[in-house]
């Protein structure tokens, strides 16, 4: 009797706990959206390194977290992505669930490239990660590099999860708790991000019809996902793909964020 007392003392706890922090979290995002663009930063060079004003947040999903930010990037950031990345695009690549290596693989079809430690210093480069800090509410230091992809007419990315299922990759900063999916061009068809567990209904991926949510690709636009519950779980309703292009070109830029400092 004492025992199951003391479980039940125990699993009420937890409980109470998961619940203020969920209570927690919906009410530092619902104050974020109504109040982005009025935070009161400490100069303006905060303010223009955050877009103070200008970025505004839509909220796609309580469960699994999505939100999409309109206007995070600036055009002008866009291009610069673009420009780094576009002589040194390779194959991508996936996670070796064995090895932890990066190998090619028929599910993801486009290229890529991942910006250096140094150009981390460049300030264009170091305004877009502490933009993506301040908004993720994890630190710098915290963040993968800067991944920059291109996908043409037919190329795709099947569902999958960002989190990861290898010990190896887990070693370098833990577990990645979100992703930041910013996107860098306009005016293609198809390539949307699709998210097949969240929603209801269904939404056009790469010209066909799939249930789930889909979110168009707009230049200066960013996701963020968090792959992780709030109990710390990792949680597999995140799984996502990027839909087939149909016309022109999709380039984005990717911010995976991890457990602790990414090394």
């Amino acid at each position: 009797m004492a025992k199951s007392k003391v479980l039940y003392g125990l699993l009420s706890f937890v409980m109470i706990g998961m619940s203020a922090g969920a209570i927690l979290q919906f009410v530092l995002f619902r104050r974020m959206e109504e109040n982005t663009g009025k935070f009161h930063w400490k100069n303006d060079a905060d303010a223009r390194i955050l877009r103070t004003g200008l970025v505004k947040q839509e909220v796609i999903s309580w469960s699994p977290r999505i939100f999409l930010y309109h206007n995070f990037l600036s055009p002008e950031e866009c291009d610069y992505l673009i420009a780094i990345a576009r002589p040194r695009l390779g194959k991508s690549t996936v996670v070796d669930v064995n090895t932890g290596k990066g190998v090619e693989s028929k599910v993801r079809t486009s290229t890529s490239m991942f910006l250096t430690s140094a150009e981390r210093n460049y300030p264009m480069i170091e305004a877009i990660e502490k933009r993506i800090s301040a908004y993720a509410m994890i630190p710098v230091e915290n963040g993968e590099l800067l991944q920059v992809l291109r996908y043409e007419p037919g190329q795709f990315y099947r569902p999958h999860h960002d989190y990861f299922a290898d010990e190896f990759n887990v070693k370098r900063g833990g577990q990645r708790v979100a992703t930041f999916l910013m996107y860098l061009a306009e005016g293609m068809q198809g390539g949307e991000t699709f998210f097949p567990w969240v929603g209801e209904g269904t939404c056009s991926c790469g010209g066909e019809e799939k249930r789930g949510t889909c979110i168009k690709p707009h230049k200066g636009d960013a996701l963020l996902f968090w792959s992780q519950k709030l109990d710390g779980t990792v949680d597999p309703t995140t799984s996502h793909g990027s839909c087939a292009v149909l016309e022109g070109e999709k380039w984005s830029a990717t911010k995976w964020l991890r457990q602790r400092e990414f090394s």
